[in-house]
């Protein structure tokens, strides 16, 4: 089997994650994280969707974990992010950390909108 390095240039991937916490570029942010290609910030969790309509026009598709385990979100989230022209997929936060890491180093327009483990 070859393995490949991943490169991500100038790009922002989620370097690890734990109980409460995501490690992004190397520093550590507590809680919920909204992270792009361009930086990681704290985020309110579901019920912050301004942060994410923000987003439209710079990102595709946000992945948004739901924690350790996947869950639904809030319908009025959903439809106000579609609405708005931005895909959404759900996952757990381990998943969509993994999914985007793997779309940001090919060069995509995504987001990770991911709740602590």
């Amino acid at each position: 089997m070859q393995l490949t390095e991943v490169i991500f240039e100038e790009a922002t991937p989620i370097d690890g994650y734990g109980p409460g916490f995501f490690r992004v570029g190397g520093s550590v942010l507590k809680g919920a994280a909204l992270v792009t290609e361009t930086g990681a910030r704290s985020w309110g969790g579901l019920d912050d969707a301004q942060p994410l309509l923000d987003l439209v026009g710079d990102v595709d598709v946000v992945f948004i974990g739901t924690g350790a385990e996947i869950a639904h979100i809030p319908a009025d989230l959903r439809s106000a992010l579609e609405q708005a022209g931005m895909g959404v997929e759900t996952m757990s936060s381990p998943a969509a950390c993994r999914t985007y890491n793997v779309l940001l180093s090919e060069g995509r327009r995504v987001a990770a909108a991911v709740l602590p483990v």
